[in-house]
């Protein structure tokens, strides 16, 4: 596989790849990508293992229903191809903080997690109200040269150019 200087992989290798990914997803299940649905029935079937009776009565549960389906095997074929490729090219590491989180918001454990559920919950509710999250507006909206997809990935990228400011920016001494 091709790396770059620091070790991962190479942009346009990846990209390639993930363009394949996507040509078979289409090809092979009539499917584009996404995942975010898969989050939605995740919390269908520990709703269904806990209170029953409320997702028997939760309308939109009862329509994407908890099942694992292809969209499931992607992100699970994601985190095991995401930790080999990192094993592979000796990146992987175990961290609670990330070195860059703890420079410029220190390495408090807590504030971190609390920053990443808030986010989390943000992104999927996000995601439920565009009817599909990044990849599958993003990637798969390109792919149909949708203008909502366009849309939808100017509207990532400039989300994640103020998150990277206030991420990655140096701290004023």
């Amino acid at each position: 596989m091709s790396t770059t200087n620091d070790g991962g992989w190479n942009p346009y290798v990846a990209g390639a790849l993930v363009g394949v990914l996507a040509i078979l997803s289409v090809g092979l299940t009539g499917q584009f990508l996404g995942a975010s649905t898969t989050f939605v029935r995740m919390a269908a079937a520990i709703t269904q293992w806990i209170a029953p009776a409320q997702a028997e009565a939760n309308e939109y549960f009862q329509r994407v229903g908890p099942r694992l389906d292809w969209q499931g095997m992607v992100l699970i074929g994601i985190l095991l191809g995401a930790a080999l490729a990192a094993w592979h090219d000796r990146s992987f590491k175990v961290e609670a903080v990330p070195p860059m989180w703890a420079e410029r918001f220190g390495t408090n454990l807590w504030r971190r997690g609390a920053v990443a559920f808030v986010g989390g919950i943000f992104a999927m509710f996000g995601a439920r109200l565009a009817d599909g999250c990044p990849s599958g507006h993003g990637l798969s909206g390109l792919m149909q040269l949708s203008v909502s997809g366009f849309i939808s990935l100017a509207g990532f990228f400039a989300g994640g150019l103020v998150v990277a400011n206030l991420v990655y920016r140096r701290k004023t001494q």
